[in-house]
């Protein structure tokens, strides 16, 4: 301890020069090059109480007035311990917060909507840079936790501060076909105990709308808010820009009235019909078709392959049908009306139909197997269904939800995507404008909307007009028959954009044991912008 002492007050009696003079060239390097960096990133950002660190590194690696690692010479063995632990596990923790913040993120497929372009159990390495930096939102929050801390939860982030958005300089812009990690809009509002589903959709469907799940705590659970950049990630395909209008005609995309390009890797779900062979497991691993897109739980809790028998379920479903006619009579019937729905017959039977979300590759690869007879496209259908409060809407039903487009998600639009600085008009169609605009006006550019007698009224005046602050974008999944994307929730605001992925880092096949091929090693370090 003596020793120790007496090194200290060596230490605090030298003047400025010696201290200067005293520092060796592996810490004047070390100095200069984080000085270069605070500089860099001062200039970047704009933060400029960041200059204010160089002081205190000046002093940290040059002067040492301080004594930042007193803990380093103390006699107190168990206490050295615990602060070498605790300074390594700072400095990680700081390290990957800016990082995670500025810089870079991880993120893990978690569902389908991407297939074939990206799979679920694919991590990707994601650039924050791409499209600019969005500076922290939510800033006092904890790292690698999105919202909810793991094993306590709880929210990983304090609501106060919130700061202004803002983004820094990028790499580029958004341009169509890129694939783009968001915060999910529709994010704002969640209800705990169903927080995959979407919180606007659940009040249309229960039969008091916002008040039902305000009310059934035990059912929705608490309702809460967050904060744009701690909303879900999500990662979509952008394929609608600001000032466009995108349509959807059979699956096929149009902006401004001229068709675009498929993603190379888009699925959409086909009936495919056998002549009553049961497609093996082997064909569908082939394939690369998961076991969530081809099987069910059966009664003894297993994974089977999921299939029906077109005869069969349509004299399930419709029992009184032909039911006194002969028997060829009632075949003829039958089989006239499942022909029309476009299934084939093979000889008194119609075999067995999958239904599979395919590529066309995979579709022609189908075709080539001697059993299957027949493949064809399914067609969503409008239904109208009656709530518990006798209320009768479109299911399913898409954006703009509370308007009677009849929109499906193979046939959808025209719908214009706000831009920046553009004005619409309510001087016509107002209630659709009002079904489609609302969210954007009041929810993400933070305005008071109202809607009465036909009349707009924004922050308490009667408005003619509304002008757009932000930029929005159309986003889609490639898998494009189950995704829940913008035909389900709209558009993405500017801000709510976090990076562009750049290559998959790991990939894992959650079908698959550890020994018999759940790393997917031809996936790893390949490129994550698919077109």
């Amino acid at each position: 301890m003596g020793t120790t002492s007496n090194q200290n007050n060596s230490s605090a009696k030298k003047s400025f020069n010696e201290r200067l003079s005293g520092a060796t060239r592996k810490q004047w390097v070390k100095f200069l090059l984080i000085t270069l960096f605070c500089i860099a990133f001062t200039i970047w950002t704009g933060y400029y109480l960041v200059l204010l660190l160089i002081l205190l590194f000046f002093d940290s690696y040059i002067l040492k007035y301080i004594p930042w690692a007193f803990w380093k010479t103390s006699g107190n063995g168990p206490f050295r311990k615990f602060m070498e632990w605790a300074d390594a596990i700072g400095f990680a923790l700081i390290a990957v917060y800016i990082i995670n913040t500025f810089f870079f993120q991880n993120y893990q497929i978690p569902s389908s909507s991407l297939e074939k372009s990206l799979l679920v159990g694919d991590f990707l390495f994601v650039s924050k840079m791409s499209y600019g930096t969005r500076s922290p939102m939510t800033p006092l929050s904890f790292p690698l936790a999105q919202h909810t801390l793991p094993i306590l939860n709880c929210k990983s982030y304090l609501d106060k501060p919130q700061l202004k958005y803002q983004r820094f300089a990028g790499f580029g812009t958004i341009e169509r076909g890129n694939i783009v990690v968001f915060n999910f809009p529709a994010g704002d509002t969640v209800a705990l105990n169903m927080q995959q589903a979407d919180y606007y959709s659940l009040c249309k469907l229960d039969a008091r709308g916002r008040e039902g799940l305000w009310s059934d705590k035990a059912r929705y659970g608490e309702i809460v808010y967050r904060p744009v950049d701690r909303r879900e990630n999500y990662v979509k395909r952008c394929m609608g820009l600001p000032g466009e209008t995108l349509e959807i005609k059979d699956d096929e995309v149009y902006i401004n009235g001229v068709k675009v390009a498929d993603p190379e890797d888009m699925q959409l779900r086909y009936f495919v019909q056998t002549d009553g062979t049961a497609i093996s497991e082997q064909v569908f691993d082939e394939l690369g078709i998961s076991k969530d897109d081809y099987a069910v739980m059966n009664e003894r809790g297993q994974l089977s392959a999921n299939y029906f028998d077109p005869l069969n379920e349509l004299r399930r479903a419709n029992p009184l049908l032909n039911k006194s006619l002969p028997e060829e009579m009632k075949y003829t019937s039958d089989s006239l009306q499942l022909t029309q729905l476009g299934f084939v017959a093979k000889g008194k039977t119609f075999g067995l139909v999958y239904t599979l979300p395919l590529t066309k590759q995979m579709v022609e690869t189908l075709r080539s197997k001697p059993f299957v007879i027949n493949i064809f496209k399914e067609k969503e259908r409008i239904e109208r269904r009656e709530t518990a409060d006798g209320k009768i809407i479109d299911y399913p039903f898409y954006y703009p939800i509370n308007y009677p487009t009849r929109w499906t998600r193979d046939s959808f639009g025209p719908l214009w995507i706000p831009k920046k600085g553009e004005t619409i008009t309510f001087d016509k169609d107002v209630d659709y404008k009002v079904a489609a605009y609302e969210r954007v006006i009041k929810n993400y550019e933070n305005n008071q909307f109202d809607y009465k007698d036909g009349k707009v009224y924004i922050n308490g005046q009667q408005a003619d007009s509304y002008t757009f602050k932000f930029d929005y974008y159309f986003m889609m999944g490639d898998n494009r028959h189950n995704s829940a994307d913008s035909r389900s929730w709209g558009f993405v605001p500017e801000d709510h954009i976090v990076g562009q992925p750049l290559f998959v880092w790991l990939s894992l096949d959650k079908d698959k044991g550890w020994f018999n091929g759940k790393i997917r090693w031809n996936r790893i370090f390949t490129s994550a912008k698919k077109k």
